[in-house]
């Protein structure tokens, strides 16, 4: 019974493996772009140094790659681009989160050094002010 509830892993014609793998490839390099219009359903990765561009369009269920050379668009089963466009919205979101990780560390870095800044001054205050009294102190006991 169990084995009927299993879901099978999806099998890709080898067209749909070279291109999965092109996506993958280019999504782990930092170099390439990732945009997308996710209303619109669609998604654009850009890489200059490879001199390639995807296309996704969700809606369409069509892929479009383009080199330098060739551009060539397909229409692809819906699993097939939808495989596709969860790698490329993980990969975003993975870099989005990298980008809220850096920002809020550096948040904290300068929330830190303002901290220790105004606590110095604020050390260096009292001791000014110790000072003051300890000089009126003194002078008190002069006159």
């Amino acid at each position: 019974m169990f084995k009927l509830l299993r879901r099978k892993p999806r099998v890709y014609s080898k067209i749909e493996n070279h291109i999965f793998g092109i996506i993958t490839e280019l999504l782990k390099l930092s170099s390439t772009e990732i945009n997308g219009d996710e209303l619109g359903g669609k998604y654009y990765l850009s890489n200059e140094e490879q001199h390639f561009k995807v296309t996704i369009l969700g809606n369409d269920y069509v892929i479009r790659l383009t080199n330098t050379r060739d551009s060539v668009a397909e229409k692809y089963d819906k699993a097939f681009v939808e495989d596709v466009l969860k790698a490329v919205k993980e990969e975003k979101h993975r870099r989005m989160e990298e980008v809220y990780d850096s920002i809020t560390n550096n948040i904290e870095k300068m929330a830190e050094r303002l901290h220790n800044t105004l606590r110095e001054s604020n050390e260096l205050e009292t001791q000014k002010v110790r000072r003051l009294e300890t000089n009126d102190l003194e002078s008190k006991k002069v006159n």
